[in-house]
């Protein structure tokens, strides 16, 4: 038996970095917010990166309640994807290649989301992780945290439940 040497680690990031991309890329919802997602191995972080037409109460000033609702559900629903397709990429059952070249899978649909409003978001990038409760065959548990300058003093949380899409095969 030849064993095959290890893939090298910067195709690696650049195939998962790739994956991600696409992903992301499939929702316009999340470039008109400006949302980005930062991977660090299996962990993706939601980034909102401050833009005036976020603000909702321009006297505070402070960011829009439906704005950050958004923020939330869309960190859930592609924290919950990506941890779909990391495990399928990590055992071999998905070539990440078809993501990049547009088959994008279909996404978790919201059937609930509660968000809690904890402090108004101020004008300023805010983050965001979802952690993944519970993932069955057909339903899923989200719960999100959002922060903006300290990671321990949050302004707004939510938790998901969400329809899993029908497995191909």
């Amino acid at each position: 038996m030849t064993r095959h040497p290890p893939e090298p680690v910067q195709m690696v990031k650049q195939r998962r970095d790739a994956a991600l991309s696409a992903l992301v890329r499939g929702v316009p919802y999340i470039r008109f917010l400006g949302i980005a997602f930062e991977r660090r191995g299996d962990e993706l972080t939601g980034v909102l990166s401050y833009d005036e037409k976020l603000i909702g109460n321009p006297h505070l000033p402070a960011l829009h309640g439906g704005v950050t609702a958004a923020f939330l559900e869309v960190t859930a629903i592609i924290g919950l994807s990506w941890t779909m397709l990391w495990e399928e990429m990590e055992s071999g059952a998905l070539d990440p290649e078809t993501l990049i070249r547009a088959r994008v899978p279909r996404l978790p649909k919201t059937i609930d989301f509660s968000t809690d409003f904890l402090r108004s978001g101020l004008p300023r990038d805010a983050y965001a992780r979802a952690r993944v409760n519970r993932s069955g065959r057909r339903y899923a548990s989200v719960h999100v945290e959002a922060w903006q300058d300290n990671r321990d003093r949050l302004f707004a949380q939510a938790t998901g439940h969400f329809l899993m899409p029908q497995r191909d095969g």
